[in-house]
């Protein structure tokens, strides 16, 4: 539940949120779990995810044909007729081979990647490929869900689905999603509402300084390696990239090798989530308040040389899960401005330098003579700056936005052109 404090200062208004803690509060959770269809389940998932995806991209070209050539906005409504006419043709009457869910579903994530496009939280929609991830929804009509046994609607048989994981007693899906990833392996997701008991409140608060020699420094002068996974496997991925180039289009051997491409970036991706996972639980468990930049990771994956490495450390996985995590267990998360020199401020006497090269890794202070260690400095000063923003003691976090005040009257730093990693 989000709301706006009284005691909050007019100036503060503008640019912060206060979240407010939420216990014994019910949370939407996805719970996924692997599983290994029979030829015959495969053939028709495969006939359904392609369903999907043609419905998905017929409603695209629809909605996109109607505004170019009429001006006209379509919406879920106009492209779920458009649909049951489809259905009712003899070239397209192989729609029916599948359950009818799906489909409708694609339309309405459809009409949902439109409002998100229109309110600028995304980029236009895209048509989905044959060849990468493909998923289908299933809500509680087409599903059979006994506590045990998943069986989904056009399918003679239950999912053998291997439990990592207990759902929790009593919880009852309100929809289901079966995705095939682009290395052939299936997934199964549940989504449950669960009430989520938050954690034991603690007084550690942290500061984290999110960078690349280091993957996260925090204020208490830890600093957590950077495990590079995407680097580690560079190498096997280079070859098997240049074996499918010389593949001939079309064969078998080109699909062997994209599998086994698409296998690697499956090992790459599995190896970041987890480490992140335990990186934020880590956190979450063991500190009240965390202190975090609202990093621009969009515009800084578009730097000429340190692209790759951004996009590997994961930074906005870990600060969206940060964000999720203490939602559920009643942690407070703090935002602060992106433009705060939080690498040129000592954290001792508040000193701001003028200029600090990205390859110096240690400075002193000119004004109290302290040596700082480049990372921690950072992030003592990012929990400094995270502290002394208004309503102390709330969970206040900065708008991502370019100014951020606070309650000693002193204005957010922001810095003209791109920001650099630290």
């Amino acid at each position: 539940m989000r709301g706006w404090e009284e005691t909050a200062p007019p100036s503060a208004i503008r640019f912060c949120w206060v979240k407010k803690e939420s216990f014994g509060m019910k949370h939407q959770r996805a719970y996924r779990y692997r599983f290994y269809p029979t030829p015959a389940q495969a053939r028709q998932l495969a006939h359904t995810f392609g369903c999907v995806r043609f419905v998905y991209n017929f409603g695209l070209r629809l909605r996109t044909d109607a505004y170019r050539e009429q001006g006209e906005h379509l919406f879920y409504s106009h492209t779920s007729a458009a649909l049951t006419t489809l259905k009712q043709q003899p070239k397209t009457a192989w729609l029916n081979e599948v359950s009818s869910v799906p489909p409708q579903q694609a339309l309405r994530h459809l009409d949902t990647a439109f409002a998100r496009f229109f309110k600028r939280q995304a980029k236009y929609p895209t048509f989905k490929k044959k060849h990468g991830p493909q998923a289908a929804e299933y809500t509680r009509s087409a599903f059979r869900w006994d506590g045990t046994h998943l069986l989904l609607a056009k399918l003679d048989e239950p999912l053998h689905i291997v439990w990592s994981r207990p759902l929790p007693e009593g919880c009852l899906p309100s929809t289901v999603t079966v995705c095939r990833d682009a290395a052939g392996r299936y997934f199964v997701s549940f989504r449950v509402e669960e009430d989520i008991a938050p954690l034991p409140a603690r007084t550690e608060q942290v500061g984290v300084d999110l960078g690349l020699t280091s993957l996260a420094a925090l204020s208490t002068g830890e600093k957590l390696p950077n495990p590079k996974h995407l680097a580690k496997r560079e190498k096997q991925l280079e070859r098997w990239q240049r074996k499918e180039s010389r593949r001939t289009k079309g064969g078998k051997n080109r699909v062997k090798a994209r599998r086994k491409v698409n296998k690697i970036h499956g090992r790459i991706a599995d190896a970041r989530k987890d480490g992140l996972h335990q990186l934020t639980t880590r956190l979450i468990r063991e500190n009240q308040t965390i202190c975090i930049e609202s990093l621009a990771v969009k515009q800084m994956v578009q730097h000429p040389t340190l692209a790759k490495a951004i996009s590997d450390a994961g930074w906005g996985k870990l600060a969206r899960q940060l964000d999720y995590k203490a939602r559920w267990y009643g942690r407070t998360l703090i935002k602060i401005d992106r433009w705060f020199p939080s690498s040129k401020t000592c954290s001792v006497c508040g000193h701001v330098l003028d200029s600090l090269a990205l390859d110096v890794r240690w400075w002193t202070c000119p004004r109290c003579g302290t040596a700082h260690d480049r990372d921690v400095n950072a992030a003592r000063s990012i929990l400094a700056e995270g502290l002394s923003l208004p309503a102390a003691g709330l969970a206040v976090a900065a708008c991502g936005g370019t100014v951020s005040p606070n309650l000693n009257g002193n204005q957010g730093r922001q810095a003209p052109g791109k920001q650099e990693p630290e």
